[in-house]
This record gives structure tokens, sequence and C-alpha cells, in this order.
């Protein structure tokens, strides 16, 4: 399949930014790459309106002045997390310099002590790499499950990137079934995002409103007797650094119980630090703005 004209240019363009990006220090890379997509990608693309969209959507009584800084701070942390994941030994050092917490690690410990497989999920939240690459460092053999890009000439750059920082990777599909399956009956570790719009997902409960949710991850937790884990990479104030959180394992149950656990775990994050999710995406694109009943 050709790659079109629209995607060559869109490539080229940021494959320029990036490369001119990686020429600078580390410490200056980040947040002017973040200015860059805050300042000049995200008007040009829309995106505060998209964000502010779903705001309206699912948070309508947050203060204007709220929303206003929440769409400040959503594309600068994107353009943060795309040059960070590109900056490879570099972002690692940083992912893996603040040891992991919370109630999450020894679990894991145990888990990988056992031979016993393991499903990481996380956000696209403060930089959703970054909880991969600090538990990589940690001696875990972590995989990861991605979506690859439409833009397929933009595509096979990020997988190397993303490579770089831990492997093996497996693209969503048939293409990594079978590798993937093999990771996890060997005892390896699985990191999958929560939070894509799937079409064919169930229609559960995210900041109240039905926003259609995979439940892959609790499937193949329930299929391989693998631990079911909440991590997270959170962006310190100072834009660089980040605390790395495990959470407890998710208890087995319906497939459709422990995504929802999931899908609660991110928006607790998500409400203690809304800058940090990526509200540019349409998480909530055909689920009707139905609200959730408990």
């Amino acid at each position: 399949m050709q790659v079109s004209l629209k995607h060559r240019v869109e490539n080229a363009v940021l494959r320029g930014l990036i490369g001119l990006a990686l020429a600078l220090p580390y410490r200056v890379r980040v947040p002017l790459f973040g200015w860059v997509v805050g300042r000049i990608v995200a008007p040009l693309a829309g995106w505060r309106r998209r964000i502010r969209a779903n705001l309206a959507l699912v948070w309508p009584d947050l203060p204007e002045a709220e929303a206003a800084k929440i769409c400040r701070e959503v594309p600068d942390n994107v353009g943060r997390t795309v040059i960070e994941i590109y900056s490879g030994s570099e972002f690692i050092a940083r992912a893996a310099a603040t040891p992991p917490v919370g109630p999450g690690i020894a679990a894991l410990d145990a888990a990988h002590a056992a031979g016993r497989a393991v499903i990481l999920v996380t956000g696209h939240f403060g930089n959703y790499d970054a909880s991969r690459a600090a538990l990589a460092a940690r001696g875990f053999p972590i995989g990861s499950l991605y979506m690859p890009m439409k833009n397929r000439a933009f595509n096979a750059h990020y997988e190397a990137a993303i490579s770089a920082i831990a492997a093996p990777i497996f693209p969503r599909g048939k293409p990594g079934l079978a590798a993937m399956v093999r990771h996890l009956r060997g005892g390896g570790m699985l990191g999958m995002l929560v939070d894509h719009n799937m079409s064919h997902g169930a229609p559960l409960g995210f900041f109240g409103v039905e926003a259609l949710t995979a439940l892959s991850a609790a499937e193949l937790a329930l299929k391989y007797d693998a631990l079911l884990v909440p991590t997270y990479g959170i962006r310190q104030p100072d834009g660089l650094s980040f605390e790395i959180v495990v959470e407890a394992p998710i208890p087995p149950g319906t497939p459709e119980q422990m995504t929802q656990a999931l899908n609660d775990s991110l928006e607790a994050l998500v409400r203690r630090h809304p800058g940090q999710w990526f509200w540019v995406h349409r998480r909530w694109k055909g689920g009707g703005g139905r609200k959730v009943v408990r």
C-alpha cells in the first residue's frame, strides 16, 4: 500500500522538527518541543476546540479558568511526550532515575520470580512510556501492545523509537497476536493502553459517560492467569522527571468489571492531574454522550 502525499508531507515536517529538536540538549529540547506543539501545532490542528468539547461533555461544571489551563497544558504534555520517546537513552535514564512506588511493586516482583505473566495497563497520561522504561530498567521482561498509526511513513520510525525503550513490541491485530501470546505464556509482562476508542468495545463508564473500551487486557489476564496491574508515569512539576506509580492488581472478575476498574483507576488520576491526559483523543466517539448509571 502506497503512502499518500498528505502523509508523506506530514511525516517530512514531523521528522524535520524532531531532528532539529534532537540536536539540542535534553533539558532544552523537551520544553521547547512542548512549546512548539502547544503554541503552533495545537491551534492549527484544532486541538483546543476538541479538548473544550470533551471537557464540556464529561466535566461541564469545571470552572472556566481551569478549562483554559487544561487547554494549554495538554498540548504541551503531548509535545514533551513525543520528543521524550524519540530521545532514547536520555529519556530512559530520566524515567529510571526514581524507583517505582506503589502497592503493586511487590506483586510484580513476586510474579517475575514465579514466572507468572503480567498485563501492565496505562493510559495516554503523563508519558505513557515512562513506566515501561522504568520497569524494564528494573529487569522486568516487558513487551508492549501498540496501535499502529494511520500514517505509515511516520509509524515506521515511531516503531523504532518505542522499540528502543523496551522490546519486544506487538502491533494490534493478527500480525502481532502469535508473538504476544508466546511472550505471555513464557511469563513475560505486556504493556497496554486502556483508553483507545474501540468501535467494537464495551460501553463502559469513563467520567460518568459511556466510552467504547476494549476488554482485551482483562480477557488476556483471565485466559493466561496473568496479573492485571495499572501503572502510570506522572510528570513532575519540573516537566522533565516522573513519579512511576504501580497500583495494586485488579481482582479477577468478569472482563467488564475488571476493565471498568481500569477506567476508574485512570479517571481518578486524570482528575488529580487533568492537564496530563490526552484530551485531544476522541475518547467518547460512538458513545452517544450517554451517562452511565451505576
